[in-house]
């Protein structure tokens, strides 16, 4: 299909185009194409289902941003939500709300990187919807995933004396965030970790399979917020360790500079890792070895989140979890 790149396509023109790119997933009895997709339900699964918003100027700007990595961390942080109970990624529904100044070509792009991250789950792009917009790019994202019934690892289940782990390092997408906003150019590990996320799916998948967690969580919000949801939830308490938060190398230089930077790590958002809890210590070594955790802090029966320094005193972090409405 041979298509002037410089004009806008019409809406139907585009689906059948977004139609050839996305293929057929195994899973699907039926795809793009028709008012709904169908997708049979295997005995013995759980479905999940989540769903996501993101809107220029308020999640992303497209001045810091290629609309292929756009596209990718669009599919990721909803990807991200299903990692976090232990499912595996099947299905995503995409929605555009798209401004007359994005042309064809970025459009392609951003389908584009959304679904090499799709595919990088094994999941499938199995129907959406576009429209016109007269204010900014406009996305909505939904998930569904599937995990064995009744092992999906929700947030209520921590108990007194669980220990509290994180997957990789913490800080490094707003850390990324801070140096756009201040006219720098993060170095590439830190622009990767922002602009590309990586969901924990193998690792979520591994922790809910072999039961090894009781509560877990992405980290979108911060780590104090989303640690936060899970003891609430769970009706427990929590002491943390400050000096055992997982920093990269790029991290640690920074922090070098100014050491009030540590509030980025502890609430700074969008790291997409897991925070969980578990009744197995030292669960580093009984995982796989390419799934990279730490224990960062223990589960205790006296409500609230504590954080402690290595003499003893606990620390007042500066900063809260982000929240759309505060």
């Amino acid at each position: 299909m041979s298509i002037d790149k410089t004009a806008i396509r019409e809406e139907f023109e585009l689906i059948r185009w977004i139609q050839q790119q996305a293929g057929h997933g195994d899973h699907l009895s039926l795809g793009i194409g028709d008012d709904c997709s169908i997708q049979p339900q295997l005995a013995g699964q759980d479905l999940l289902t989540s769903t996501d918003l993101l809107i220029e100027g308020i999640h992303f700007r497209r001045e810091w941003t290629s609309l292929f990595d756009l596209g990718r961390k669009s599919a990721a942080v909803n990807i991200s939500d299903i990692a976090a109970m232990g499912g595996r990624p099947q299905s995503l529904f995409l929605g555009i709300g798209r401004p007359k100044q994005i042309n064809d070509s970025e459009i392609e792009a951003f389908i584009s990187g959304f679904l090499t991250e799709t595919r990088l789950h094994g999941a499938a792009l199995a129907g959406g919807d576009s429209c016109a917009s007269p204010g900014p790019l406009m996305i909505s994202v939904t998930v569904q995933g599937g995990v064995a019934t009744g092992e999906a690892v929700c947030r209520h289940g921590a108990s007194y004396g669980d220990a509290i782990y994180v997957s990789g390092s913490l800080g490094d997408s707003a850390l990324a965030l801070k140096l756009l906003h201040n006219g720098q150019h993060p170095d590439e590990a830190l622009a990767k970790r922002f602009h590309t996320p990586s969901p924990r799916v193998a690792l979520g998948e591994e922790l809910a399979q072999r039961q090894l967690a009781t509560a877990m969580l992405d980290i979108s919000d911060g780590l104090l917020a989303d640690l936060g949801h899970i003891l609430a939830a769970s009706d427990v308490g929590a002491d943390i360790d400050l000096a055992k938060l997982p920093l990269s190398e790029s991290f640690r230089s920074a922090l070098d500079e100014d050491r009030r930077l540590i509030d980025l790590a502890l609430a700074g958002g969008e790291d997409y890792e897991l925070v969980f809890t578990s009744p197995v210590k030292e669960l580093a070594g009984q995982i796989d070895p390419e799934h990279t955790v730490t224990q960062i802090g223990v589960v205790g029966q006296e409500p609230g989140l504590r954080i402690r320094r290595t003499n003893g005193e606990f620390y007042q972090c500066q900063r809260s979890g982000f929240d759309h409405f505060v």
